[in-house]
């Protein structure tokens, strides 16, 4: 029987088939990744520059004229450029008392419904609107209102029809799983880099439950 299937033509075909799917995949969630990671180090910058701001306000009383725009241009590119990253990894907020209890393919079918009725209108709308945002702001090159030095923020504006894009994107390989999911009956690989501690502790606490039956079983 396997070397009948080996030997099938068309099921070489299939085979070969679904690995270039898979990587086509995985592909688009490294690149959700590396945006993200990349997004990231907003952290270390904005800890550094509210460490100093505190600093400078309470010990030297000389607060600066920048840090609350620093704080929130940062901190609006970090939360809208994760979204696809978050996405790729289904770390969004999700109401899953129910979810997480039905098989797969219920899972796979309520998600595909949802992502056309809610999260593709909602993501166009994003970037239309947000093109609409950007290109204004950086026609008459917006500054920041919160600030007498005036601090640019139109290329914080840039990001919000980018960040659409990127999640329409990630969604595109959301709605493949999906699809993939009601064929086959279990979820296709995504990349897991960064997990919740609370998950990692139960897998940890699965694999030593494992690991003890395994032992008790081979004693007896």
């Amino acid at each position: 029987a396997a070397s009948s299937w080996a030997s099938c033509p068309s099921c070489a075909l299939e085979r070969k088939g679904s690995q270039m799917l898979q990587r086509f995949l995985l592909t688009i969630d490294r690149f959700s990744m590396t945006v993200g990671h990349a997004f990231a180090w907003c952290i270390v910058i904005l800890t550094f520059g509210t460490s100093y701001e505190v600093f400078v306000r309470y010990v030297l009383n000389n607060p600066t004229s920048w840090a609350f725009d620093m704080s929130y241009i940062l901190y609006g590119a970090l939360f809208t450029m994760s979204g696809a990253y978050a996405l790729s990894r289904n770390a969004h907020v999700r109401g899953d008392i129910f979810y997480r209890m039905w098989p797969p393919r219920w899972q796979a079918g309520i998600e595909l419904v949802l992502y056309f009725i809610f999260f593709y209108p909602g993501v166009t709308a994003l970037i239309i609107a947000g093109y609409g945002y950007a290109y204004g702001s950086w026609g008459y090159k917006e500054v920041s209102v919160n600030s007498p030095i005036g601090v640019p923020i139109y290329q914080l504006k840039a990001l919000i029809p980018l960040a659409g894009i990127m999640l329409f994107i990630q969604g595109i390989a959301q709605v493949i799983r999906c699809i993939l999911c009601l064929q086959h009956g279990y979820w296709p690989q995504q990349l897991h880099d960064v997990e919740e501690l609370d998950k990692a502790v139960l897998k940890e606490q699965e694999a030593r439950e494992k690991a003890a039956e395994a032992t008790q079983g081979a004693r007896s």
